[in-house]
């Protein structure tokens, strides 16, 4: 995934990436290939907290994004990722060794390019994570109206 010809990256304190999966409620299809319908980042819950716009996503009879998808998303849809209006993926969490949800939800956005991040990567795509109970007035929450597995 690029954007403006920088490269997306991981932030580093995200090792686990691959152990987020689908939550209860999300079911993806068995086959490889499905397609997600109807995917929107959901503006209008923009400073929500993760938790409260995952219930509200179901409410409105919504499927939230898996991170996966929302990566899948963006490779076919790169402008679907604008400044100031990035988005969760709160359809993918880590369950810990208790059971519980990880207190972490990934999401998508643009780097500024600071911290850890690099002034070389400023502008680029970054997959990095949010507390499941923290506001962010640049932040959405991708969702679809449903998934369809291949025939």
């Amino acid at each position: 995934m690029r954007r403006e010809g920088r490269r997306g990256f991981v932030v580093v304190d995200m090792t686990d990436l691959a152990d987020f999966a689908p939550t209860d409620d999300v079911e993806v299809p068995d086959s490889p290939l499905y397609v997600v319908t109807g995917v929107t980042r959901d503006d209008d819950m923009l400073g929500w907290t993760p938790t409260d716009a995952h219930a509200e996503l179901g409410r409105r009879g919504r499927t939230p994004l898996t991170v996966s998808e929302g990566i899948s998303w963006l490779l076919q849809e790169p402008d679907a990722l604008e400044p100031g209006k990035c988005f969760m993926c709160v359809g993918s969490r880590k369950r810990t060794a208790r059971g519980t949800l990880d207190a972490r939800t990934p999401a998508v956005w643009i780097s500024g390019g600071t911290g850890r991040d690099g002034r070389e990567n400023k502008g680029a795509p970054k997959v990095g994570w949010c507390w499941a109970g923290n506001h962010h007035t640049w932040l959405g929450f991708a969702s679809g109206s449903g998934r369809a597995g291949s025939a």
